[in-house]
């Protein structure tokens, strides 16, 4: 009787051994599980979609002036920085249809009107061309110079720029104009004066970019 007692208790310790090392198999599989598939949450949730480089531009904090109260030469690189995103954004705007975010770079509400329309204008005419979509574009030989009078000044900026396209690619010149407003740097006026271009057919041909308050006035 003891003898059957004790191999009663040998088969049931081994049972429930047994259960116990399978259960601990189902938890690590299923711990495993879970952390691969955290894993492929954590890939889906970096991956970079191709408005990401817009979105953190749209992001990212205001080009902010070297002295919040005035403006100066030391300025002219984040001037610089500013007007070449604005370009970047413009022209994929025109050739790819993306977004851009204009008040990230002008505050005058007569100046953003008029670059709305240039996009949608321009955009109309290139928006057939889809499989030639702006890639990139390259700053040429550019030019600065600081203009310090009773307003608190302006930047004057001339940039040559290369619109690189999937495939071939052209090039225009667009001056700025920068003030500081409230310790931010922004564009106070943009022309584009190549032939037969939106701001030349519009504004006129080879105007003198020099007046930092054009686009105060609604007309």
């Amino acid at each position: 009787m003891r003898s059957l007692l004790l191999i009663t208790s040998i088969i049931s310790i081994i049972f429930l051994v047994s259960c116990v090392k399978d259960t601990t198999n189902v938890d690590e599989k299923n711990t495993h599980v879970v952390t691969e598939d955290s894993g492929k949450d954590s890939v889906l949730n970096t991956e970079i979609s191709p408005s990401t480089e817009q979105n953190e531009r749209q992001n990212s904090p205001d080009y902010l002036a070297k002295n919040e109260s005035v403006l100066s030469e030391s300025d002219i690189e984040t001037a610089y920085e500013m007007c070449v995103n604005a370009l970047t954004d413009y022209y994929k705007a025109v050739w790819n249809g993306t977004n851009i975010e204009l008040d990230a770079f002008i505050e005058n509400d007569n100046l953003k009107q008029y670059t709305l329309k240039k996009i949608l204008s321009q955009y109309d005419v290139y928006k057939n061309v889809t499989e030639n979509s702006v890639q990139d574009i390259v700053i040429g030989a550019w030019e600065a110079e600081f203009t310090n009078n009773e307003d608190g000044g302006f930047l004057y900026l001339k940039l040559p720029v290369e619109i690189i396209k999937s495939v071939g690619s052209y090039g225009e010149v667009t001056e700025f104009l920068v003030r500081n407003v409230n310790g931010k740097l922004v564009i106070v006026d943009w022309y584009t004066g190549a032939k037969d271009s939106y701001d030349f057919l519009t504004r006129g041909e080879n105007l003198t970019i020099d007046n930092p308050k054009v686009w105060d006035k609604s007309e």
